[in-house]
């Protein structure tokens, strides 16, 4: 079988971290992915050593990659316009929609409307992005499938594997905190220098690490705000650590008896989350849907109120001040990922979906 994602962003995100742990066991139980974007925002090292990546804004060629190379399938990612290129392409197999904007406003133009295009089935991560797909859409079946994560690559690293003299470097006598991801409004950083500032007054062994947000819309207004704030001493800025790197970010923050820390004010999933624990790495994050669907709180992280920065920093010591239970957490979150979150578990499920829809069985024999 071969397949073609189409997804207008080309991120180091989440939705393409799921996608090339999918993609590189979907082609052990034969099926091939092909990935094509519209917009670079420096994913390409993520998916370009797994899978064929087109990269285009030209219509024409679009349609012509639809048209010359035989797909079994389409999935269509957050992206309205595909469903005019998949049209004028004359496509002629199941077209499945993958729903990933946890925002109503901002998901609604991506499957309002189809233009002309029927697809057979909508994908969402989450029983929450169930919740916020059922509004947008009427009568079309919805499948919650779980973006899964590479347990024999994020895993939680002995010590002699640890590539310690490479960035981030661990500082002596600092307990890290982890914040990973996209410098935006959703991802909410302003929550994230309040807590900084609350750590800061209140004590000196602490260090916070943000990862990522090279290419994030919000870069240079945060850069102002952590200089501005006095900030650059407890906070460090590591805008591009490559994806293949972070299994060794994640366990310098275990070795220092830190977690991660999430103030994002909505999610349809949360790779980081699941990328954290699989490593053995605690989190704190807010007590909201979809975050309670992956994190089991007092076990595998923490959680606080809303965006309340207080309640975040007393979760936040919580872990870092129990050395004598960390251990256990560290533990319990990467058996829950395994045993939950793990690729072979998830993407399973999605391959059998997919050949239900293309041949009729998982055997791939076409129904009569």
């Amino acid at each position: 079988m071969k397949v073609l994602v189409i997804w207008r962003l080309l991120t180091v995100g989440g939705v393409n971290a799921g996608w090339r742990n999918r993609s590189i066991f979907f082609k052990r139980h034969g099926i091939d992915t092909e990935f094509l974007y519209t917009t670079d925002h420096g994913g390409l090292h993520i998916m370009e050593d797994i899978a064929p990546v087109y990269l285009t804004k030209d219509e024409n060629e679009i349609i012509n990659i639809i048209k010359q190379s035989s797909y079994d399938a389409i999935i269509v990612v957050d992206t309205g316009a595909a469903y005019k290129w998949i049209r004028k392409a004359n496509f002629q197999g199941p077209v499945i929609i993958e729903a990933r904007t946890p925002e109503i406003i901002k998901l609604k133009p991506h499957i309002h409307s189809f233009r002309g295009v029927d697809p057979v089935t909508v994908i969402v991560p989450s029983n929450y992005q169930k919740r916020v797909v059922s509004i947008l859409t009427d009568g079309k079946p919805i499948e919650v499938i779980y973006n899964g994560v590479d347990t024999s690559f994020f895993r939680p690293l002995a010590d002699k594997e640890i590539e310690f003299t490479s960035s981030p470097v661990l500082p002596e006598n600092k307990r890290i905190v982890g914040w990973i991801g996209r410098l935006d409004k959703r991802k909410n950083w302003p929550m994230l220098l309040e807590v900084a500032k609350m750590i800061k007054r209140e004590r000196k062994d602490i260090e916070i690490w943000v990862i990522g947000g090279a290419q994030s819309v919000q870069r240079e207004e945060f850069a102002a705000k952590w200089q501005e704030e006095n900030l650059t001493d407890i906070i460090k800025w590591f805008p591009v650590i490559p994806y293949q790197q972070m299994p060794h970010v994640y366990a310098k923050i275990r070795q220092s008896g830190g977690c991660t820390l999430a103030t994002t004010r909505s999610e349809s999933f949360g790779n980081t989350f699941i990328e954290s624990m699989a490593c053995g790495v605690p989190v704190v994050a807010s007590k909201m849907m979809p975050v309670t669907e992956l994190v089991v709180e007092g076990q595998t992280g923490l959680l606080f109120r809303g965006q309340d920065v207080k309640d975040a920093v007393r979760q936040l010591y919580g872990i870092l001040d129990h050395p004598e239970s960390y251990q256990q957490m560290s533990k319990s979150a990467s058996e829950h990922v395994k045993e939950k979150f793990a690729i072979e578990v998830v993407a399973e499920q999605y391959i059998d979906l997919l050949y239900d829809i293309v041949y009729g069985d998982r055997n791939g024999v076409r129904k009569p």
